[in-house]
């Protein structure tokens, strides 16, 4: 990402500032900020020991490539403005700091791809519902910061997916990714989750709180779920309408980011569902990419023990394709025989 400490200001209340390509934010004394982008940036907080020193780090990023501001008191929001093509994404602090570059959901992606980004990253397990973020969201409508993009996507997973879904409303018409995301856990709905039993404490009544019903003004709503993974599976089935498309990751567990990164597919996803073309086609050929991953069909394998037939299936067909040695040997233990590769009909 290019970027030169060169900034014009104009007042945030002229109502006719065109957006200025490339760069565009508004700054902390409530100005909309234009700059042209001519010096590197780097991306990467890694060197970063502790918090407050990432916190530091990110306010450095922020400084030069957008902002990087506190939204009440535990959240905090990063912008990198770079195009006329935004992604916004939730994430955690913690999140971001376990990542190679710590650095938060998307970042890397969207500087790949010369997009701009809005992240939201929350100081624990908030939900987004802190009163702080809805105020934030509202100065963003009432700003018109949405409609300086051509094209918008709202990205989550989980509980980030919940907050992605419910804040997609504050632009309509935007495109909308969740991996196995969360309606709300308001008790009188999802009573039957039970794995959030702490959090139930947090207000999922209030303004922005039920997540399908926000999506009602989005373009397109990519749900992805594991179907075998029942509560996902009700969380999705709540999120319906002619414009949401379901799309099911079987056996792939509660944490579809890890496994579409670990399998190199996350990005793809993401830039397909920008685009406009993350068809269950588009996402059956992603997904595909699962059947070289090891840990993926470890649990494969785990599931099919109790049918013997169906085990031996499998590793025969491990054992061929990746020659692997862990499914060759079950696969002797099976059988009493060893794989032996396709014969060559050269």
């Amino acid at each position: 990402m290019n970027r030169t400490g060169l900034r014009r200001y104009c007042d945030v209340g002229v109502k006719w500032v065109a957006r200025v390509k490339p760069g565009l934010w508004h700054d902390q004394n409530g100005r909309i900020a234009m700059t042209d982008l001519d010096s590197n940036i780097m991306l990467d907080a890694s060197a970063a020991k502790d918090r407050d020193a990432w916190l530091d780090l990110m306010g450095e990023i922020g400084e030069e490539a957008g902002y990087f501001r506190k939204i009440g008191a535990a959240h905090h929001a990063l912008f990198l403005d770079n195009s006329p093509t935004l992604l916004v994404s939730f994430d955690s602090v913690d999140g971001a700091r376990g990542r190679p570059k710590q650095l938060p959901s998307g970042v890397e992606l969207a500087d790949e791809c010369d997009w701009s980004q809005l992240c939201i990253l929350s100081e624990g397990d908030l939900w987004f519902r802190d009163p702080a973020v809805h105020v934030w969201f509202d100065n963003l409508i009432d700003e018109g910061f949405f409609e300086n993009y051509d094209r918008v996507l709202f990205y989550g997973a989980g509980p980030a997916g919940y907050a992605a879904a419910a804040f997609s409303v504050t632009s309509p018409g935007a495109r909308v990714l969740l991996l196995n995301p969360v309606a709300t856990l308001k008790p009188a709905i999802a009573g039957w989750d039970t794995r959030y039993r702490s959090d139930r404490r947090l207000d999922f009544t209030s303004r922005y709180g039920y997540a399908p019903d926000m999506v009602e003004g989005a373009q397109t709503v990519s749900v992805v779920h594991d179907p075998a993974s029942t509560l996902d599976a009700m969380h999705a089935a709540l999120f319906r309408g002619p414009h949401v498309r379901g799309l099911a990751a079987r056996r792939a567990g509660p944490d579809l980011e890890a496994v579409f990164t670990r399998i190199g597919i996350l990005n793809h996803l993401i830039c397909a569902a920008m685009e406009g073309k993350l068809t269950e086609a588009r996402f059956g050929a992603l997904w595909r990419n699962r059947r070289d991953d090891v840990p993926y069909l470890r649990a494969l394998q785990i599931a099919a023990a109790p049918r013997p037939a169906r085990e031996v299936m499998l590793c025969r067909n491990v054992a061929v394709r990746l020659r692997h040695n862990k499914f060759k040997k079950r696969l002797a233990e099976l059988t009493g025989k060893t794989a032996q590769p396709p014969a060559d009909k050269g």
